[in-house]
């Protein structure tokens, strides 16, 4: 497996996922504000409310630790949302840190509210820690999907997350519907195991049975030196057979 990537590389390959979204209507803006991040969430109509993780009043979401991504079409309206946030969890385990609650609040006992629990019953959790990058707030506007738009936002999340982190794992929670659906396989992940996370907040009206989707280091590294890969995945889904954007950009 490779042992890292360079800058160039990693360069190229976020340069092609902004290409592949400026072709398909959207200009990308990234941030670390969640304040501002929660202020654009909060307005999308048929969007669910940005989860604690990626809230401020609930997480610790440092400049350095945290980012987030903002698509707008042609007429500068929001069209997707995705946020990452990086936790050290080298002295514990994946499946530890979801159970304490505490990839959701920074502080559970004040934070968190009566009732609240969440279980973790997904085996390769125990086993990922280090450093681990969660990606989640996926959100995509309805005329945006089925356009295969899922087969580098959630790439250029990665690659964005390598640039910064190089983490040792990156995970997400999904529902079941985002496995039957394939849009994890799309996004890149290359691992899943059902309950994930068994996540109960009654003050924030959540009651949720996730799975857990998840890269490796490697599986990482495999994927930002193959650019090519998400420029087919996305032309396959559109049925655009021209050149990818890796070509015109060589060509000027």
């Amino acid at each position: 497996m490779p042992s890292n990537v360079t800058t160039l590389e990693i360069s190229k390959y976020i340069a092609t996922a902004e290409e592949l979204a400026r072709q398909s209507g959207l200009t990308l803006t990234m941030g670390d504000d969640f304040k501002e991040y929660i202020g654009i969430t909060s307005r999308l109509p048929g969007k669910s409310p940005t989860y604690p993780n990626f809230h401020p009043d609930c997480s610790d979401l440092q400049p350095g630790r945290a980012f987030w991504i903002v698509g707008r079409d042609g007429e500068q309206k929001v069209a997707h949302v995705q946020a990452m946030r990086l936790d050290n969890i080298s002295n514990t385990s994946l499946a530890e840190h979801l159970r304490s609650l505490r990839a959701c609040f920074a502080d559970p006992g004040l934070r968190a509210g009566v009732g609240s629990a969440c279980s973790c019953d997904a085996p390769t959790a125990h086993s990922i820690t280090g450093l681990v990058a969660y990606r989640g707030d996926l959100w995509l506007r309805e005329d945006f999907r089925g356009r295969g738009l899922m087969a580098f936002l959630g790439r250029l999340a990665f690659g964005l997350a390598w640039s910064k982190w190089s983490p040792d794992f990156i995970y997400g929670l999904v529902a079941g519907w985002y496995i039957e659906k394939g849009i994890a396989d799309r996004c890149g992940y290359r691992h899943r195991e059902p309950h994930g996370a068994l996540l109960r907040l009654p003050a924030q009206g959540i009651d949720d049975d996730d799975w857990l989707v998840w890269l490796t280091r490697d599986d990482l590294l495999t994927m930002l030196l193959r650019p090519s890969e998400m420029a087919d995945a996305w032309r396959e889904h559109t049925g655009d057979s021209g050149p990818s954007p890796d070509s015109r950009s060589a060509s000027c």
